[in-house]
């Protein structure tokens, strides 16, 4: 009796399972039906309003152009680092991270629809002509850019050795944008300098993330090690914007042996990505100190961050850029692309600096005051997490410093011994090198 007692219940388990199964699934498809349903109506306004510029509009246009132009508002929208790239776009891209190509040497970002330059990249013709971070770019060969994308605003500038561009600058001390014209150069971007410094210790500068930086800067490293190794290290990321995330890896895995360098998260499983530094050609022991500032973004801060979650370097300067989100470029059939943001990144620690930067463990502003604009600046940007800033419980000393200095913030040898945060660093690992060495006497 108890036998066919059970077996009755579970029969009707399995008629109710069954029954609830198929009603889930029938409301399932309905839901999909519905959305693919509104999905077909948008695309058939889309057609229709097509149709209607291709055969009424004053001036024949494109079908091909048209589209285009409707990719780019579609991705434009989404946050101020994804877009739509044409075919010309996306070899331009390919083009920058090699990091060769014929323009004036400047990098650049969208904050209020207005274009802007984060910073000049050294030796160019933009550094020459006196462009400064912070300047806006209201005209390119008389071309307004208001709501100008970042892609066509580079296509304008980029252009053959020897030809001149004409933009219109706006800064703070002008009463009027200012006119200023740029002989193109090809520009070359050599991502790693590096020298000796007194004393043992040694300097390398990163200015931005390209194939090969990582091998690049152990070469340095190579080089600037004298005989008894090095006694320490100025690891400089300022005004560095970023670039390849395998690279931004590889710098890390340079002064780690183990544990995690940096880790994904986005909505689809592909997004979701560890990586971890690897023992072989990891660097001795000695105290490393990253230099910092608005300027240092992206894979500079993921090689701060994992630096600073790990404990094996001092990160000094101020508070970084702020931009925590990965772009994947997903290249389409007719050679154009799209470039999208797919995820966020974490430090070590569990920490994202999306719209927040990361914080210097020792705070000290540049000799001349800086205006550099921030992720949490840019129009569209994605919100900073809430309890992003973990600290693994470990309370942070932080030293605040100011200097006032006619130097520029940029390294350069001219201005080095106006560098106050250069020169703090060097006093830095020298102090410990000191006191490394009263320890060992003591004991």
């Amino acid at each position: 009796m108890i036998k066919r007692f059970l077996n009755t219940r579970v029969l009707s388990g399995v008629l109710v399972l069954a029954i609830a199964l198929t009603a889930a699934q029938w409301i399932l498809s309905r839901q999909v039906v519905a959305v693919q349903n509104e999905t077909y109506k948008s695309l058939k306004i889309f057609a229709d309003v097509l149709g209607i510029v291709e055969k009424d509009y004053t001036e024949e246009k494109g079908s091909k152009e048209l589209i285009y132009s409707a990719l780019k508002g579609m991705i434009k929208e989404l946050d101020p680092h994804s877009s739509f790239l044409t075919p010309d776009d996306y070899k331009e891209m390919q083009i920058d991270t090699k990091g060769v190509f014929g323009g004036i040497g400047i990098e650049i970002s969208m904050r209020d629809g207005v274009l802007t330059v984060v910073a000049p990249i050294e030796d160019t013709p933009a550094d020459r002509a006196g462009i400064l971070s912070g300047d806006k770019i209201v005209k390119i060969e008389g071309k307004s850019t208001k709501d100008m994308s970042l892609t066509d605003a580079v296509g304008l500038m980029r252009g053959k050795k020897g030809t001149e561009l004409r933009i219109h600058i706006m800064r703070e001390s002008f009463d009027k944008p200012e006119s200023f014209t740029l002989t193109r150069a090809r520009i070359k971007i050599k991502s790693v300098k590096f020298k000796s410094l007194d004393d043992g210790f040694g300097y390398v500068r990163l200015t931005q993330f390209q194939e090969n930086s990582s091998k690049e800067i152990r070469k340095a490293l190579v080089k600037i090690t004298p005989e008894g190794g090095l006694k320490g290290l100025v690891l400089d990321l300022r005004n560095n914007p970023g670039g390849l995330l395998t690279e931004a890896v590889g710098v890390s895995d340079i002064f780690l042996d183990s544990g995690m360098i940096v880790y994904t998260k986005g909505r689809d499983e592909v997004a979701k990505m560890e990586f971890t530094a690897d023992s072989a050609g990891t660097e001795p022991d000695y105290p490393v100190i990253v230099l910092v500032n608005g300027g240092s973004a992206s894979a500079s801060e993921i090689v701060a961050g994992a630096l600073q979650d790990h404990k094996r370097a001092v990160v000094l300067g101020t508070q970084s850029f702020g931009k925590g989100s990965v772009q994947t470029i997903i290249p389409l059939s007719d050679g154009s692309a799209v470039r999208l943001t797919t995820s966020k990144y974490y430090t070590p620690s569990g920490r994202s600096i999306q719209a927040k930067g990361i914080e210097p463990d020792i705070v000290v502003e540049a000799g001349t005051p800086q205006r550099h604009i921030k992720e949490k600046d840019l129009e569209g940007h994605l919100a900073a997490e809430d309890g992003s800033d973990k600290d693994n419980g470990v309370k942070k000393i932080k030293i605040n410093e100011s200097a006032k200095s006619n130097g520029a913030d940029n390294g350069t040898d001219k201005e080095e011994k106006e560098d106050i945060q250069l020169k703090r660093a060097v006093d830095y690992l020298k102090s410990w090198n000191i006191f490394k060495g009263m320890l060992k006497d003591a004991s």
